[in-house]
């Protein structure tokens, strides 16, 4: 069933198979679009411009696809679950271990995990070494049964998304996504749909830096906030008025009218204290530092105005004008002592006359724009910006501003503007410069994807001990990247809100880091003796007793199995009912079949997991009917009082409330004591001894041996260089014009490119032939891509067309089932394209005219597609729209001191869920379809039998 005779076909740089003629050459055929163009037929039904099927094909080239599609994604669905059983990796194959002898490849019940282990996994440089026995089967396959045998608890379990289940969820889209563009169909016509206008969408959306930055129409959450304003407050202390900064808030809601709130430095303190205790465990961004600097800027007002001279209200202070049309960013930073461009043209309310430029200092500017910055990436984090200390920091006590005050919130609006502005510029000239090379990075992108490039690229690299030595592309390729780190450093350092605190943060870690011994360090000591000696310590066992490392976790395990255990007793005496405590403790100690029997049982009564554990004649002790019709009261209750806040309810639910917390405290003090029962197990420390071996060793040889020492010196001299760059680009007179900002970056990757080709060329020159290793093995992946497995293809016609011979399933309805699922990926698609474009519109909307989306995409995002590597854009993208929800567990410590309410908080979080998902098409039920299963997985397993 397999189609072993390869014909002459190449790979689109789509994924997509084009039939060669004999005499024809590949450079030669022209590029055949089986990717089509959906339109809208007179009837309205989508319709391709290209929808034959050809002669003696059941199924046209669009049901190919995405029957194959489904099938395969059945198949990863299956092994993907299948990885929990204990069994798997016996019936996986070589290198692991079976009691059933020796299973090959075309028996394997996983043969698409055993294709990606065999080919991707095993011959991993490091891992190429790992011996069969002594490794994989006494150490990985043993420590990886003993895990599955513990049992931990799933998602269901705890109500709430564990990350073992989102790793699954998105290790079973990457594996998918893999197979379906890396194997083709024997037909080599598959079709996807396309929407042309979803290349435009994507192009606007992946620009969305200067979003973070813009003063106004940023909604996070249901906050609109900024940091508009400073002003000074005189507060009385024992015996005269102290002077404080504080900082305005313009705050904004759907439906209600804007306010202000005046808040001081030690308040946004106070706030993330209150955030720690109220939300514990949660990790907050730390508090930018405090900075009383100043900025000065050069603006416009009226010359015929007496009032023009008072602009200085505490926190704006006229420090005298000049005139200058540049209109560059560096005259809006601290210390620029020369006048900066003139704002956009708009009067002040006061404003008459002629207009005169004149100086401003801008009081704590860089303070203000930080802590916006840190205000919007709590409000990111949807339980921080619903927690009652941010309601309280954004709502309470409203302040009403003077005429002053309001024209200094103006003035910040215009530097916001024009520090955007700036931005823009940067980037524009950056993307021109890098779209000069478009011409040479073309050639060096054919190379790197139509063949061994990256072979190639690194044997340059090896071969040759300068950049000037290298090849004109490469070279063009390494002036492109000097482009791009210089775009990067000025993101990051110069254009962000978060800029002058993440600077500050680099100064600080940089002065602090003792280059010099460093470099000694690495020179003369043997990082590998002293990693091997400090394993030694911590894992010997000796006469047998507990390792150190054991001890150490062991101690960390113990003292959350103990408080949990308190948690429980405190559970008990309130729930004062030990027959059903008992009962709920036997359920978490019962074995997993027993456990999914009462699953099973509360999903098909529709009932809680607790109910159906009470009335369970499984687990012990028995319930009488009295005692169950207890249960059932306290569950009815509880419903009521989670969705209709009937306090009379409320106290009969407290019961029910407390059962559940009992479960969840049970599952997770047995989640803790199986992971301590592993990493007492003798496999564990012997696994991650071996896991070092592997990876650190060779590593270590490799530096060693390069010098890599004299590097830390050159590292150290670049990171004083971009200081003085990024501190001339601030406060010096360079120029006006942004071509001379970017260049100066630019320049700054060029006086040390040499250094880091240095440190490069010499480490691949040193490490035994171990990158050469590492890029073969990618382009073994980039290969599988592109041209599929060298075990064949899938014949999907020939499969559908025996089935229906076979009677194993009715043509007519099989053929329905898949265009139904064609239409909806059709829907699907179409569905996501609007919520994109919707989203995108409101953020142009609001945004108070600043438009958000480039005209051109960021300098060198352009220089790779997916398409170029096997991968279907439209594959890709489906990579994130059929994920998880993304919801996040709320703390412990919140459902401990509500239940109630924690339950509430989580139904709402699930039905504001469906209501953003709303109108999303559903997908159809498939019943003839899985009746292909068995002949695909026959089909499946030929074509990676390698």
């Amino acid at each position: 069933m397999t189609s072993l005779n390869r014909p002459k076909e190449v790979k689109a740089l789509d994924g997509t198979i084009e039939k060669l003629n004999d005499a024809s050459d590949p450079s030669d055929v022209p590029s055949k679009a089986t990717e089509f163009t959906l339109r809208p037929s007179l009837n309205g039904e989508p319709q391709a411009n290209n929808p034959h099927s050809l002669p003696g094909h059941a199924l046209t080239g669009k049901q190919e696809h995405y029957l194959k599609r489904e099938l395969l994604s059945q198949q990863v669905d299956y092994e993907i679950t299948e990885l929990a059983s204990t069994t798997a990796l016996q019936r996986f194959g070589a290198p692991f271990r079976s009691d059933y002898g020796e299973v090959a490849p075309v028996d394997s019940d996983l043969p698409i995990l055993r294709f990606i282990f065999v080919h991707h996994v095993r011959n991993f440089p490091f891992l190429d070494q790992a011996r069969e026995k002594e490794f994989w089967q006494d150490k990985l396959q043993v420590f990886l049964e003993l895990f599955a045998q513990k049992h931990i608890s799933s998602s269901e379990d705890r109500l709430e998304e564990s990350k073992r289940r989102k790793l699954a969820i998105k290790a079973k889209k990457l594996v998918e996504l893999m197979m379906v563009s890396g194997i083709p169909t024997a037909s080599g016509y598959e079709e996807r749909i396309r929407f042309s206008e979803l290349e435009v969408v994507d192009r606007g959306a992946q620009d969305q830096g200067l979003l973070v930055n813009i003063p106004e129409g940023h909604l996070i959450n249901g906050w609109d906030v900024n940091v508009a304003g400073v002003r000074t407050t005189s507060v009385k202390r024992t015996i005269r008025y102290h002077q404080h900064a504080e900082f305005i808030l313009r705050v904004r809601q759907p439906g209600k009218s804007d306010h202000y709130v005046g808040r001081r430095y030690g308040q946004f303190a106070k706030l993330h204290k209150r955030l720690r205790t109220e939300l514990p465990g949660k990790i907050l961004a730390p508090l930018p530092r405090k900075n009383k600097t100043a900025t000065t800027s050069t603006f416009f007002s009226g010359g015929d105005d007496d009032d023009a001279s008072s602009v200085s209200s505490v926190s704006t202070h006229q420090t005298g004008f000049t005139h200058d049309d540049s209109g560059s960013l560096r005259n809006l930073v601290p210390g620029h002592r020369r006048a900066a461009s003139q704002t956009p043209d708009r009067a002040s309310p006061r404003a008459s006359g002629e207009y005169r430029s004149e100086r401003v200092s801008l009081y704590r500017e860089d303070q203000r724009v930080s802590l916006r910055a840190f205000l919007r990436t709590f409000l990111q984090n949807p339980q921080i910006a619903e927690s009652k200390a941010m309601q309280d920091f954004l709502t309470h006590d409203p302040v009403k501003l003077n005429e002053e005050e309001l024209e200094d919130l103006d003035r910040r609006k215009a530097m916001d503007e024009k520090r955007i502005e700036e931005q823009r510029k940067f980037y524009e000239i950056a993307r021109q410069r890098a779209k000069e090379l478009d011409v040479y990075m073309e050639k060096f992108r054919r190379d790197i994807v139509e063949r061994n490039g990256l072979t190639d690229l690194f044997k340059e690299i090896r071969e040759k001990e300068r950049i000037t030595d290298l090849s004109p592309e490469y070279q063009r390729f390494a002036e492109w990247l000097r482009i791009e780190v210089a775009a990067t450093i000025y993101h990051l350092f110069l254009a962000e809100d978060n800029s002058p605190e993440l600077l500050a943060q680099a100064r600080r870690i940089h002065s602090m880091i003792p280059y010099t011994a460093l470099k000694q360090v690495i020179r003369f000591a043997n990082p590998a003796l002293v990693m091997s000696g400090v394993l030694d310590l911590f894992l010997a066992q000796p006469f047998g007793a507990r390792s150190l490392a054991q001890r150490v976790f062991g101690m960390a395990l113990n003292d959350g199995i103990k408080g949990f255990q308190r948690s429980i007793d405190a559970l008990r005496t309130k729930i004062n009912n030990d027959v059903f405590c008992e009962k709920l403790k036997h359920f978490t100690n019962a074995d997993e079949d027993s456990k999914n029997h009462v699953r099973n049982e509360a999903v098909v009564d529709g009932v809680d997991l607790v109910v159906a554990i009470l009335k369970s004649e499984q687990i012990m002790p028995e319930l009488s009917s009295e005692q169950i019709g207890q249960a059932f009261n306290a569950y009815v209750a509880w419903n009521n009082a989670v969705e209709n806040v009937d306090d009379e309810m409320k106290a009969g639910a407290q019961l029910f409330a407390q059962l559940k917390q009992l479960l969840k405290m049970y599952t997770r003090q047995r989640d803790k004591a199986m992971m301590l029962s592993v990493i007492e197990e003798t496999v564990t420390l012997q696994l991650f001894r071996d896991l070092f071996t592997i990876f650190y060793e060779p590593l270590v040889r490799v530096y060693k041996s390069a010098n890599v020492y004299n590097s830390v010196t050159d590292f150290a001299a670049f990171v004083d260089d971009m200081f003085q760059v990024l501190d001339r680009s601030q406060r010096q007179d360079v120029s006006a014009d942004p071509n001379q900002t970017v260049q100066s970056f630019i320049d700054l990757c060029a006086r040390h490119q040499d250094d880091f080709y240095k440190f490069v060329h010499e480490v691949h020159i040193h490490d035994n032939g171990l990158f050469t290793q590492i890029m073969g093995w990618l382009e073994g992946i980039l290969e599988f891509l592109r041209h599929g497995p060298k075990g064949g293809k899938l014949d999907m016609n020939a499969l559908f067309q025996g089935a229906v011979e076979m009677q194993q399933v009715d043509k007519l309805a099989a053929i329905k089932e898949i265009d139904d699922l064609i239409k909806w990926q059709e829907e699907r698609k179409k569905w996501h394209q609007d919520k994109t474009r919707q989203k995108m519109a409101a953020q142009t909307s609001s945004s108070g005219g600043i438009s958000l989306t480039p005209t051109t995409p960021p300098p060198g995002s352009t220089t790779f597609r997916s398409s170029d590597f096997g991968i279907n854009e439209f594959d890709l993208a489906d990579l994130d729209d059929s994920g998880s929800n993304g919801s996040d567990s709320r703390s412990d410590s919140e459902e401990d001191a509500n239940p109630i309410a924690h339950e509430r908080k989580r139904r709402a979080k699930t039905q504001d869920h469906l209501r953003r998902s709303a109108g999303e098409p559903i997908k159809p039920e498939v019943k003839q379809l899985k009746n292909l299963r068995e002949g695909f997985l026959m089909m499946l397993r030929m074509v990676l039998a390698e």
